[in-house]
């Protein structure tokens, strides 16, 4: 079972956020059969997404989306979490593959960012029902993700932060996965911070660790001589769980034309839809295709939906088509 533990050591002075993600990242790992290379940078984002939700919000309906993109062959990679615990994401190339580092390990900066480190980092609030969501951004410094979000967090939050993650896989699969966040908060006192930061020097690999010792052995570990505290006893378990629906999948279908959807009816039987999130298919046959309204407005121009009865309007009057033509819709 894949988990998180939360802390504080030094008085207050540090917070502690850590999880094992091993079960769902390879439980993400199956559903969009990535390569080694796309295994470990999704696994990373899907822990940093996690470990980031329990930083920045506060609400549990609240969400957080971690997006990287970069130069790299893998494109981009990006994972939406929650307080909950359920987490879910994607890679846009799952099949991106480097050679090794020169250390051995797998290159996961080089397929992101690319040779030049070219790409940015982006986060994004949504606060539950209604708030506008809330974005900030960094250029990436590695690809690394790991050293990304510290960035990230130092830069856009203002709290200096160690975060560790990795991911470690045989050829069975993902075999540790896990991340920790260690920040440093206003008033710690200045010797633990440097306690802090020789701990973390001396830690080594997060997978290493994740093979010999338990998650709150490794915790205690880096947190040794700073009075550790666990401040849940009963772990919040996570996992991989995606938002789609058989509703979700009619309404994609909505955006083409009722006479691209009965070409599909007469072509194919009925049309698959699949969710980019968790990779899961959806068979909808031509009796429930033909329950979408057929009551919408389109862009005379190029297409693009603008209304459907029954669903929020996509667009506002008033405002320009991707195509450019100035929206008009029904009163």
């Amino acid at each position: 079972m894949s988990y998180l533990l939360r802390g504080v050591a030094a008085e207050g002075g540090v917070r502690v956020v850590a999880a094992d993600t091993t079960a769902l990242v390879e439980d993400a790992r199956t559903r969009h059969d990535t390569t080694p290379t796309a295994t470990a940078a999704l696994g990373r984002t899907l822990t940093g997404a996690l470990l980031l939700s329990h930083v920045l919000l506060k609400n549990p309906q609240d969400r957080v989306t971690l997006r990287l993109r970069g130069d790299g062959p893998l494109g981009g990679v990006i994972a939406d979490a929650g307080l909950d615990g359920a987490v879910r994401g994607y890679v846009s190339n799952p099949n991106a593959t480097l050679p090794p580092r020169p250390d051995g390990k797998l290159d996961v900066g080089g397929a992101l960012a690319g040779p030049e480190v070219r790409g940015d980092l982006q986060v994004i609030r949504a606060h539950a029902p209604y708030g506008d969501p809330y974005s900030s951004s960094v250029n990436l410094v590695s690809g690394e993700i790991a050293e990304d979000i510290a960035v990230f967090l130092a830069q856009s939050e203002q709290i200096s932060s160690a975060v560790l993650l990795g991911v470690y896989l045989e050829a069975s699969g993902v075999v540790r996965s896990g991340g920790v966040i260690l920040q440093a908060l206003p008033g710690v006192d200045e010797g633990a911070l440097a306690r802090l930061e020789a701990n973390v020097r001396a830690f080594g690999q997060l997978t290493d660790a994740m093979r010999r010792s338990s998650l709150l052995e490794l915790l205690e570990e880096l947190c040794a001589g700073l009075d550790f505290k666990l401040l849940t006893p009963d772990a919040l378990p996570l996992r991989f769980s995606c938002r789609c629906s058989d509703a979700k999948a009619l309404d994609a279908l909505a955006y083409f034309t009722p006479e691209e959807r009965e070409r599909m009816i007469a072509e194919d039987g009925g049309a698959e839809v699949v969710c980019h999130w968790c990779g899961e298919a959806r068979w909808l046959g031509p009796e429930v295709i033909r329950t979408i309204s057929r009551d919408e407005v389109r862009c005379p121009a190029c297409g693009t939906l603008w209304y459907r009865e029954g669903q929020a309007k996509m667009v506002r009057e008033g405002e320009r088509c991707a195509c450019g033509r100035p929206v008009t819709l029904p009163a």
